[in-house]
């Protein structure tokens, strides 16, 4: 982004993850609850990123996999004569998510109760930092007049 800039900027969505990732805007005169919060978001971001990079990835080679294992159950290759690759119908591949949503439920079970504390400290700290501008906005309001 460019140094004069005022606002978070949020690139295009990442290869493996698929999350868009945030630079956040750091203020000159940023303040420690500010900068606190600004690092949890930071650190809550890289958090999440590996965390989505690394089930995606396990997603999409389970997958292969599958498909693999069916096809040669058939009989099939895996690319067809006109050399398009070779799929499963709707019924065989919802075994497969099934499959995979149970085997990584507990993964995403403590995912989610992180993800939800995260949030939850995060949302606590912009009370925070909100009640901290608007006091700083009042005493130099009050200086002011």
């Amino acid at each position: 982004p460019p140094a004069h800039s005022c606002n978070d900027w949020i690139g295009p969505p990442d290869k493996y993850s698929n999350l868009r990732p945030v630079i956040f805007y750091v203020p000159q005169n940023e303040s420690l609850l500010e900068r606190r919060l600004r690092e949890l978001r930071e650190e809550t971001q890289a958090w999440n990123q590996r965390f989505w990079a690394r089930q995606n990835v396990s997603f999409q080679q389970e997958k292969e996999e599958f498909i693999y294992s069916r096809l040669k159950a058939k009989g099939l290759k895996m690319r067809d004569e006109t050399g398009q690759k070779a799929t499963l119908n709707a019924e065989e591949m919802a075994d497969f998510y099934k499959d995979f949503l149970s085997k990584n439920f507990r993964k995403h079970m403590h995912y989610n109760r992180d993800w939800y504390k995260r949030n939850f400290t995060i949302t606590f700290l912009m009370g925070q930092v909100a009640l901290e501008r608007a006091l700083r906005w009042l005493r130099w309001k009050k200086k002011n007049i």
